[in-house]
């Protein structure tokens, strides 16, 4: 499951994959930049080292083979965008090698558009609907609403447990907005859907893509359009 990890992480452990380095120095690396923020695997610590350093790595690092692609041009980005613009790519990043973390937002968001706030208890009902009344279920909703406080694209309000929406971002690279809706595709239960569907999915809250087509995925081959109906434009995963 996962556990609340912060965004310099995460960019820190995508410089040192871009700057050459090892996959056992750049655990190393983070072993020694962690040492003061989190204890080693400790029972009594929500997330120990040894486990954030883990996420770190699959999401950037020792990822799968058939996220590859998706990560290497997500590296492109990250060297020709400036950097405060950079949490749409860990996000997608995360979201794509972590289906639970896109699971909460998705959640997340749909109960943005609804309500403009929520309780981290109605997120943890809906979780364990979905996949079980588990503890487990429970505590790793919780971090990864606090990773969304902590990365800013929400807001702690007066009452505990209490979320309203944080910042957002326009996302006016059209490369870039079609490499999110891809990640949010690649996160998704679903091998294909509708573009107009998953370009404006909740799952992706924190963000503003304006209309999208598919000439913006021209250079992609990862992903396949097909029309649906009269006028439906639907996207699949290649070789789904």
């Amino acid at each position: 499951m996962f556990v609340r990890i912060q965004l310099e992480w995460l960019e820190l452990t995508a410089n040192l994959f871009l700057a050459g380095y090892t996959r056992r120095e750049i655990q190393t690396a983070l072993n020694d930049f962690l040492l003061d923020k989190l204890s080693v695997g400790s029972e009594s610590k929500s997330s120990g080292r040894s486990k954030a350093i883990s996420i770190l790595s699959k999401i950037w690092v020792t990822i799968l083979a058939k996220l590859a692609p998706l990560r290497d041009e997500a590296l492109e980005f990250l060297q020709n965008t400036p950097k405060e613009q950079h949490l749409p790519i860990h996000w997608g990043m995360t979201m794509a090698v972590y289906p639970f973390f896109g699971i909460v937002a998705e959640h997340t968001g749909r109960l943005l558009r609804l309500q403009g706030s929520f309780a981290a208890g109605s997120i943890q009902r809906r979780l364990q609907e979905k996949l079980g009344e588990r503890e487990t279920v429970s505590r790793a909703t919780q971090r990864v609403l606090r990773c969304f406080v902590d990365w800013g694209v929400l807001q702690d309000t007066s009452e505990i447990g209490v979320y309203q929406p944080g910042l957002t971002q326009l996302i006016d690279n059209r490369k870039l907005a079609a490499w999110l809706v891809e990640a949010a595709l690649v996160a998704s239960d679903f091998d294909s859907q509708a573009l107009s569907v998953i370009s404006q999915t909740p799952a992706l809250f924190p963000f503003v893509i304006n209309s999208i087509n598919p000439r913006d995925f021209e250079a992609n081959q990862r992903l396949e359009f097909f029309h649906q109906g009269l006028d439906e434009r639907m996207v699949m995963l290649h070789g789904v």
